[in-house]
């Protein structure tokens, strides 16, 4: 984590499209009267049962969550329900040798999701991904995984990345590399969101997690006068045009996102004496 942190906040200090507004977010942290207190809803739309079932589902959850927008009617929703149905009709859905075989015709049944999901071929080949890896090297389970992460997140984080490329959310920026691991990060957090804290969610250092660099964070902030665009970015962003992977741009707005709530998490102790979970500041 202190990667993420170092190498955003680099990001952040050399931007040339996104700026972060000190007295802006200021402002922010100022409004906060309370800080609530806010829990993971498993309920309706995830899979649980309370056993490694349910780590095994987060795990290729997170595997394929990214890039809903292209399909208006998909959604994180309609997936981590779909898996979860699919797991109440067959319990071995998701087991390692299986997945590794899904075509995405088979996905989409899987789902039970009418056409072609978005940047299908990728989510199946995560799926294989996660299925050889799962079996080479845990018995095939996910549960296994937290066995070697000692109730670290950052250590579980660390693992993920480590012996899975899909997850290994980084890039370079003006020849510097830059560490966002998002995926990775939801998953130790789901974990610790779903089973409250104990079991398989019991992690001694779960306030090493940063927020979750998506693309709605940034706009959340950009709203809230925390960030900044150069009139650039703004008209590619107000044209709805597509920001690609990679590029300086959606480097800056997601490593931008990182260093800005960092900074609200540090006003917010300073202020309240309260550590807070950084991914429940927003």
């Amino acid at each position: 984590m202190d990667e993420v942190r170092s190498s955003s906040a680099w990001v952040a200090n050399n931007s040339s499209h996104v700026i972060v507004d000190s007295s802006g977010l200021e402002k922010v942290v100022d409004t906060f009267e309370e800080i609530p207190k806010k829990e993971w809803n498993f309920e309706g739309i995830h899979y649980f049962d309370n056993g490694p079932l349910t780590v095994q589902y987060l795990l290729v959850l997170d595997a394929m969550n990214f890039c809903f927008w292209p399909d208006k009617d998909l959604n994180y929703d309609d997936l981590a329900l779909g898996l979860k149905n699919a797991l109440e009709n067959d319990s071995s859905v998701l087991d390692a040798d299986r997945i590794q075989t899904y075509t995405g015709p088979q996905l989409r049944e899987l789902l039970k999701w009418p056409r072609p999901l978005p940047l299908e071929d990728e989510r199946v080949r995560l799926l294989h991904e996660v299925g050889m890896v799962l079996e080479n090297n845990f018995g095939g389970k996910a549960a296994n995984l937290l066995e070697s992460c000692g109730k670290s997140a950052a250590s579980l984080v660390s693992l993920i990345t480590r012996h899975f490329p899909g997850f290994r959310d980084h890039s370079v920026y003006k020849g510097h590399q830059v560490f966002l691991y998002k995926r990775a990060q939801i998953f130790a957090a789901d974990l610790w969101g779903a089973f409250k804290g104990q079991g398989y969610g019991e992690f001694n250092d779960i306030g090493s997690i940063t927020i979750f660099a998506d693309y709605i964070v940034p706009a959340v902030l950009r709203q809230l006068g925390v960030l900044k665009y150069s009139s650039e970015l703004a008209s590619i962003i107000e044209s709805n045009n597509v920001i690609a992977s990679g590029t300086e741009e959606e480097i800056e707005l997601r490593a931008c996102s990182i260093f800005a709530v960092e900074k609200m998490r540090e006003l917010i102790k300073e202020k309240s004496g309260k550590q807070v979970l950084i991914s429940l500041v927003l």
